[in-house]
């Protein structure tokens, strides 16, 4: 080992001031971490000094500083020729020095001994800096992948450290108030994993939009990383639940297909980046297929797990599988350095539009906020100046070169990119909204056009025509207090829990499953157990094409059905998440692929084929089986315990028997595993025989809103008696005392869910004066109802 070049063998964090942050991680996990069966590719990597004396020994220190002398720190108009100038000295006018290009050639020979098999390394960029050796430059600097031959070696290395003044490297150490001159560049050679021939991509060990820090986010697609990193594809997206991962349970939260339209494989001849890779079509049969196996996946998530725990902080990792021998690798891993680099917040800001207007185009929502602006399209950063300060950035994709002007933008919006693209990193980053892979926008939107963009409503970004108004909140949790009452969530979509997860809940009052069946399965259930007597053969079609991915028709809702449930009880965990089986009406369920063949067509719906009179029908219990079947499999091979179940328009306790025995034909018996099963109530008859129904079942939550239509006898759907709905009736009130009172006496919980306590002070008030255990707000509604119950506790205090 020479002063120039470090085995991977030979490196451990200690090292990170000669060969950077980067690859002193690879040598610190291929030392430390082998023992626990994380595979990291072996190589070397080139030193800090090694840097230093190229610079040296082809005179470039003064020229650099003049160069730099020269650049225009005001509008940065000259960056891109002050780096295309330095990068010629590198590449053009100096030389390799020859002492250091045979310790690199010496090098690699022994990595070929090491490995019988070498047929190519990934030559890599890891910059450091002798004063801040932990600082993260991450994406500045340029990689090498397929690499062949000692000269070829040697070559890579050199253009490695002209990547040490790309221009975004340049800008990113000017805004960072880096010295440049103090700053080197190591160059690492590892074994090339042959994922062209698989699939590779980025795992993160906390969730990227959230910060929550109990789950791990994978992604990747078909071939080469990079285009995962570069956000090229809409890649495939898992969840993994550490503390499942840790018990050996099903770890896996969801699994979302991406389309990975492209795949990067290895070319014979250099692209215009000096890259011997070329994009693909994938062929559409891997296009439906999911990347990697459900074992590979939590093998996967393991390996993350333990990275994050050797390391003892959120961790951003990057994972390749080979084509050739199956075997999985980790490539990199640093530090996560968005939400972990937050402290924590004891406030937080919602967002709420107060307009509607058409919207433009929608794509994959990153930020959990609102902007707006006008729409400016730039085809490259060349055409920066287009750009003004607050203007919404268009374009079809950003890599790094785009950071210096993305800083401009109020917003950011892509055609293309996924989750842990560039543009969604950089926005975090930034504070920013953006929504990547919003397909068409650059057609859809109009150049100096005024548009807003919503982030607010869950995992979908939105674009809407105009300049809209929204409101903002600032919600101060601890000034908040702590009320008697118990304060939960209502929640439909699963992907917004995690941000709800820190929130002072004692849990979900009401998970609406409709949600999921609409937005993620699509499929009405009986057309997945009916398939062979499905009579359009275009609905067949589409079943399949959203199928294609899973073993069997059933398995894709079973899994699906489970993974959202288990989503939001791993949020929440070992707060009770009370989930409402289905309840759409028979019009709704018709709306899902192959719905209208097993639907009836109703006058009135809301008093139809709905709820628990489904359950156990002819017509709908195999559907029933597959919803039984999905909370089985979270509660109990996921191992979500505090998961509890609701029965949805139960019209009479002999109907509730029957429910319960279909649940119990399914695998759900009450009170085995602590399982419990609740009642809506929210007809008259749940009111007047709530004696029996608590025979029955384990506990009630109010269903204000069909509550107070059944009581006045009035169509919540129907526009010409709307002005008769309201909850604060007296009649409604007595029902919903009435209500209470019986569910206590019995010894059961009785909760509410529903607008009416956020939207109106009065009816905290009575709530809280007849005594109701718990009540579910929306989270947009959250703030509200929760100050209008501590005052109604309070001034019931004061009156007793």
């Amino acid at each position: 080992m020479s002063s120039f070049i470090y085995h991977f063998s030979d490196i451990d964090h200690s090292k990170v001031h000669q060969v950077g942050g980067k690859n002193a991680s690879l040598g610190e996990m291929f030392l430390q971490l082998e023992s626990k069966g994380i595979r990291v590719p072996d190589g070397f990597a080139t030193t800090a000094e090694a840097y230093r004396l190229f610079i040296d020994k082809n005179s470039l220190r003064d020229s650099i500083r003049q160069r730099l002398d020269r650049l225009d720190r005001e509008s940065y108009g000259n960056l891109k020729e002050t780096g295309a100038a330095i990068r010629k000295m590198f590449n053009q006018e100096a030389s390799m020095p020859e002492e250091l290009a045979e310790a690199i050639r010496g090098a690699y020979r022994k990595l070929r001994e090491r490995e019988e098999n070498l047929d190519s390394v990934a030559v890599r960029s890891s910059a450091t800096a002798e004063d801040l050796p932990e600082a993260s430059f991450a994406g500045q600097h340029e990689s090498f992948m397929n690499v062949r031959g000692e000269e070829k070696v040697v070559t890579a290395v050199q253009k490695c450290m002209a990547s040490l003044f790309t221009d975004r490297a340049i800008k990113y150490r000017e805004d960072q108030g880096f010295d440049h001159m103090k700053i080197a560049l190591s160059a690492g050679v590892q074994k090339m994993v042959r994922s062209d021939h698989a699939s590779a991509g980025v795992a993160f060990t906390i969730e990227p939009e959230t910060g929550f820090d109990q789950v791990i986010f994978i992604n990747g697609s078909w071939g080469l990383g990079d285009n995962v990193v570069g956000g090229e594809v809409r890649a495939d997206r898992f969840l993994l639940y550490k503390e499942n991962l840790r018990n050996n349970k099903k770890a896996i939260l969801s699994k979302n297909p991406g389309s990975k339209e492209k795949t990067l494989v290895y070319s014979d001849h250099e692209n215009s980046k000096g890259q011997n890779t070329v994009n693909t079509e994938t062929p559409a049969e891997k296009r439906n297929r999911f990347i990697l196996s459900d074992d590979e996946i939590e093998q996967l998530g393991r390996w993350c797990l333990g990275i994050e725990e050797h390391y003892r902080k959120p961790m951003d990792i990057e994972w390749a599988k080979d084509g050739e021998t199956g075997d999985m690798y980790i490539v990199q891993a640093r530090p996560e350095t968005v939400h972990s680099a937050k402290e924590d917040q004891s406030s937080l800001k919602q967002y709420t539009l107060e307009e509607e207007g058409p919207v433009l185009v929608t794509g994959n929502g990153i930020g959990d906020r609102i902007a707006s602006g006008k729409a400016r399209i730039l085809d490259s950063p060349e055409e920066s100046d287009k750009l003004e300060e607050g203007d919404v950035l268009i374009t079809e994709i950003t890599n790094p070169d785009w950071d210096p002007v993305l800083r401009k933008a109020s917003a950011i919006v892509t055609n293309s990119g996924g989750r842990t693209s560039h543009a969604a990193i950089v926005a975090r980053e930034l504070g920013a909204v953006a929504v990547v892979g919003a397909e068409g926008a650059t057609e859809k939107i109009r150049d100096g056009q005024d548009i807003t963009v919503s982030c607010t409503d869950g995992p979908e970004g939105r674009i809407y025509e105009g300049q809209l108004k929204w409101d903002e909140k600032v919600i101060d949790m601890e000034a908040m207090g702590d009320p008697d009452t118990d304060i939960m969530l209502i929640l439909a979509n699963p992907e917004s829990a995690f941000g709800y997860a820190g929130w002072p809940v004692d849990g979900v009052g009401l998970v609406r499953l409709e949600f999921t069946v609409s937005n993620a399965i699509r499929i009405h259930p009986m057309a997945l157990v009916r398939y062979d007597d499905l009579e359009s053969g275009e609905t067949r079609k589409e079943i399949d094409r959203l199928t294609a991915a899973y073993p069997d028709r059933e398995t894709y809702f079973i899994e699906k059905l489970s993974m959202a449930a288990g989503t939001i009880a791993a949020s929440f965990y070992p707060k009770d998440v009370i989930i409402r089986m289905s309840d759409f009406k028979s019009n709704e369920y018709a709306d899902l692929t192959g719905g209208k063949q097993f639907e009836p067509e109703e006058e009135n719906p809301m008093l139809g084929f709905r709820g628990a009179s489904r359950y156990y029908s002819n017509e709908y219990r195999e559907g029933f089986r597959l919803e039984c079947l999905a909370m089985k499999r979270a509660r109990e091979e996921m191992g979500f315990d505090n998961i509890k179940l609701m029965i949805p328009f139960c019209r009479t306790v002999a109907e509730g028997g029957k429910v319960i025995r279909e649940m119990e034909k399914n695998g759900l018996r009450q009170g085995e595993d602590g399982l419990e099963i609740y009642v809506m109530s929210e007809l008259p008859s749940n009111v007047i025989g709530t004696e029996e129904f608590a025979g029955l079942f384990d506990g009630f939550s109010i269903g204000s809103n069909d509550l107070t239509q059944l009581v006045l006898g009035v169509d919540r759907d129907q526009d010409l008696v709307s002005d008769l709905f309201d909850e604060r009736n007296p009649q409604v009130k007595e029902m919903i005392t009435m209500a209470i009172q019986k569910a206590q006496a019995a010894g059961k919980k009785i909760g509410l869910c529903g607008q009416g306590p956020s939207d109106f002070p009065e009816i905290a008030r009575f709530l809280i004066k007849a005594g109701i255990d718990s009540i579910s707000f929306n989270p947009d509604a959250f703030a509200r109802g929760l100050q209008n119950v501590l005052e109604a506790e309070k001034n019931n205090s004061i009156s007793r």
